[in-house]
């Protein structure tokens, strides 16, 4: 028998090993052997996803983990096919679980502090600091832009600019029709370039 499912203390660097001391969720015969071949497939995918919807760097793997767990307990109703539009469909109710539950934080925090504290990440003193520092930043104005969109907006937009899937394939995905899907992509390119150009002036400005 092999078992998905969280560390003890839900923290960072849960292995993702089906022979490690996982919890919560057994996975036996067939299904571990299925299970296995989805997750190897499909994790970059899902940690893309759960990034891309909003899930900060910080709690993307714990996020992805859950996915997976929702995933290995309901398997058996997972028709062969179909499994991507699954992991996607749950990558963005687990996102806005995460978005709620930072909210949730920020609000106790700026109750109890007066202010929200942001980490700081230590300098980059490797040979390719600067670029990784253009990363970063450029990294970071994309989820900025992201986090304005409508969540059904945002997935096409995501799956379509970022993923580089096609829209029949989209609204596969999504299980919305062609239509749908072409008329969010379209919504989603206008306000992520309204957005785009509000940042980018803003920070010119912050910079003079």
């Amino acid at each position: 028998m092999t078992t998905v499912g969280t560390t003890q203390d839900g923290g960072e660097g849960a292995d993702w090993s089906l022979s490690s001391p996982l919890s919560v969720v057994p996975v036996e015969g067939a299904a571990a052997a299925r299970f296995r071949a989805i997750r190897d497939e499909h994790f970059e995918f899902v940690w893309r996803s759960v990034r891309r919807l909003g899930v900060p760097d910080a709690d993307a793997d714990d996020a992805a983990q859950q996915v997976f767990i929702v995933l290995s307990r309901r398997l058996d109703e997972i028709a062969a096919g179909s499994e991507r539009a699954f992991l996607f469909g749950t990558a963005m109710r687990v996102a806005m679980q995460v978005r709620r539950a930072m909210r949730r934080r920020s609000e106790v925090s700026l109750s109890e502090d007066g202010a929200t504290e942001l980490p700081l990440e230590p300098p980059d003193t490797g040979p390719d600091a600067e670029e990784l520092l253009a990363q970063r930043r450029a990294r970071a104005m994309l989820d900025e832009v992201l986090e304005t969109l409508p969540l059904d907006v945002r997935a096409v937009f995501v799956l379509f600019e970022l993923e580089e899937m096609r829209v029949p394939e989209i609204a596969s995905l999504l299980g919305i029709p062609l239509g749908t899907a072409a008329s969010r992509l379209r919504r989603g390119r206008e306000l992520f370039q309204a957005e785009l150009s509000r940042v980018q002036a803003r920070k010119k400005r912050s910079i003079r």
